[in-house]
């Protein structure tokens, strides 16, 4: 038997130490958290796409009753950019997150797994690492590539 450590490497940065674009990527997504629909979990989610063609794509949550007919941020914001600009290929995604008391959480959030699996088909699309930036008001976790929040994925194109 032979064990095997995979490790994910993180940086973690205040928003003052953000690039300028990662800055803008993270406001979007922030601002996109007051769009969300969550009467039920009331915790807030956005996510902001930064396109290959320089277009920016937001989504939030969108609850319902029927908690399986719920749409993640990152999903809603994915098949939004790749269904209005088929051509284009994602670059970065920023994500953030309010809690049920409204305020912007203190840690960064990552994406659940159905959505660490729909952003990693995107990459793939992409044919180059996509950026993850999750951020909180105290820091921001910067990851190379949505392969680093899912390392044993499951693909069809490999």
């Amino acid at each position: 038997m032979k064990r095997i450590d995979i490790a994910v490497p993180v940086t973690a940065l205040r928003d003052d130490e953000l690039t300028e674009t990662d800055r803008v990527l993270v406001m979007k997504a922030r601002e996109a958290t007051y769009r969300a629909y969550a009467p039920y979990s009331k915790f807030h989610v956005g996510a902001a796409i930064l396109l290959d063609n320089g277009e920016i794509v937001t989504g939030s949550n969108q609850e319902n009753a029927a908690t399986p007919s719920s749409l993640c941020a990152e999903r809603t914001a994915a098949y939004y950019a790749h269904s209005t600009y088929p051509d284009a290929k994602f670059k970065t995604i920023a994500i953030a997150a309010r809690d049920t008391t409204g305020s912007e959480l203190a840690d960064p959030i990552s994406p659940c797994g159905a959505c660490r699996q729909a952003l990693l088909e995107f990459e793939t699309l992409a044919g180059h690492n996509v950026r993850v930036v999750l951020a909180g008001s105290r820091q921001c976790y910067v990851l190379d590539s949505v392969h680093s929040l899912l390392p044993l994925s499951f693909t069809h194109f490999e």
